[in-house]
């Protein structure tokens, strides 16, 4: 569904670590590095189009943690794990251990971090193990 997003930060030198090491965890690494913006992913192009990418972009102002989140696919469950300790080591916050989430579906494990500037981050694995 989302081909592109563009997340806000305050501070990239707090948030650059943060976003390098979730999304170095779910098999994503930093293409795109510039004076206060990050890019992950894959852009589309019109030979080549079932990718989405994320920009990560300073603000340099305070970002209200007004409910936003950002959901991840994680290919297996190990990257769920590696995406919550590697977010905690680098600066997250926890806001829900690795684990099962029957209310969506039996099988869906997800993590649940806050970025920060405070907002939700999730990584999922709909997949049974």
């Amino acid at each position: 569904m989302l081909d592109h997003v563009s997340i806000t930060v305050s501070d990239m030198s707090r948030s650059a670590p943060f976003y390098e090491a979730v999304f170095s965890a779910l098999g994503y690494s930093c293409v795109r590095r510039e004076d206060g913006f990050l890019g992950f992913g894959i852009r589309n192009s019109a030979q080549d189009d079932g990718h989405s990418y994320v920009s990560i972009i300073a603000t340099g102002q305070k970002i209200a943690a007004d409910g936003r989140h950002w959901c991840f696919r994680a290919p297996d469950r190990s990257a769920v794990d590696a995406f919550h300790a590697a977010g905690l080591a680098a600066g997250g916050r926890d806001d829900g251990s690795p684990g099962l989430r029957p209310d969506y579906h039996a099988g869906y494990y997800a993590a649940f971090l806050r970025d920060p500037d405070g907002d939700r981050i999730e990584a999922v694995c709909h997949r049974a193990e």
